[in-house]
């Protein structure tokens, strides 16, 4: 497995970008790449060259997090605006607009087959769950707090929370929360199944493996990128390479692979079965804020962004 960089852009945005994502392909358009930017901007670049394809506003602050919807046809987009934006990607039209109280909007995700939408829901410690079909908040799903603190405890700030991520069958859901627990959902009968344990800082990327249900993968601040048995509530490893927070996570299309940005200015990738970085790429000249890999016709494209306001793309073998 290796990473071979293709391209970088360096000026992609007037800000940092915190975000980005894959928008699959659909009958009128090969996948694009969606990023997200401090300067308010979410934009979509066609990765053959990087060229900026549409550029989209809406947000008065800066977007801290991109989703694309399964169908490749919408999209959103989440800013320190306090809102949710859902658009259409062909006309950028507006198709709603969700709204929640100030810091909290973090991650979101939709489900693999596009009926919710969960979005972290940091300092309100939990996870809203938003029907597609007509955009009404369908689920509020509440971190419990830790065993054997009581309900006078402060300790409710540190389930502030960082990041989500569906199973491959959008049966569970994952969260990350400050305090470096992960919870664990039962979404269609939402509720809580376990904490998993091993984080001692904030989780601030979470990804599952396309091919392994059970394998849940999590970057933290404590610079350790962790792999667990979701369902077994087991942590089958702890890798560490990073010298500073790892930012983001993502699994490789083929499941063989694992992809890290951290704050030590760095894209690494890993091999899990030997636990360790394998590679070690050095484009950016600020901190990683995203990594994500698409896995389409192309084979398997690996794109990077950053505090730099740059995006690298790398191809995956």
């Amino acid at each position: 497995m290796k990473l071979a960089w293709l391209r970088s852009l360096e000026t992609s945005h007037h800000d940092c970008v915190w975000a980005c994502t894959w928008l699959p392909a659909t009958d009128k358009s090969s996948g694009l790449l969606l990023t997200g930017s401090l300067d308010e901007t979410v934009k979509l670049w066609n990765p053959d060259d990087l060229s900026l394809v549409r550029t989209n506003t809406g947000h008065c602050l800066g977007v801290v997090s991109v989703a694309a919807h399964p169908s490749g046809k919408i999209a959103a987009s989440a800013s320190m605006d306090s809102f949710v934006r859902v658009f259409d990607v062909e006309s950028n039209n507006t198709i709603a607009t969700l709204e929640a109280p100030p810091s909290e909007v973090w991650q979101m995700q939709f489900d693999p087959r596009g009926t919710t939408l969960a979005v972290a829901g940091g300092s309100s410690a939990s996870v809203k769950l938003w029907d597609t079909a007509e955009w009404k908040l369908i689920a509020a799903l509440s971190i419990p707090r830790p065993e054997g603190s009581k309900p006078s405890d402060k300790g409710n700030n540190k389930k502030f929370v960082l990041s989500v991520a569906w199973s491959p069958s959008g049966r569970q859901l994952a969260c990350g929360s400050m305090d470096g627990s992960i919870s664990v959902f039962d979404v269609q009968r939402a509720k809580f199944l376990h904490h998993l344990e091993g984080h001692t800082m904030p989780v601030r990327s979470l990804a599952y493996s396309p091919l392994d249900p059970r394998v849940l993968v999590s970057g933290s601040d404590d610079e350790r990128i962790h792999m667990y048995d979701a369902e077994g509530k087991t942590l089958c490893s702890s890798m560490s390479g990073h010298s500073s927070w790892v930012l983001s996570v993502d699994v490789s299309p083929d499941g063989a692979a694992i992809a890290s940005g951290s704050s030590d200015r760095t894209v690494k990738l890993w091999d899990p079965k030997m636990r360790a970085a394998v590679q070690t790429m050095t484009n950016h000249t600020d901190q990683v804020w995203g990594v994500k890999f698409e896995g389409g016709a192309r084979g398997s494209l690996l794109a990077s962004v950053s505090d730099d306001k740059s995006i690298s793309l790398y191809n995956y073998s």
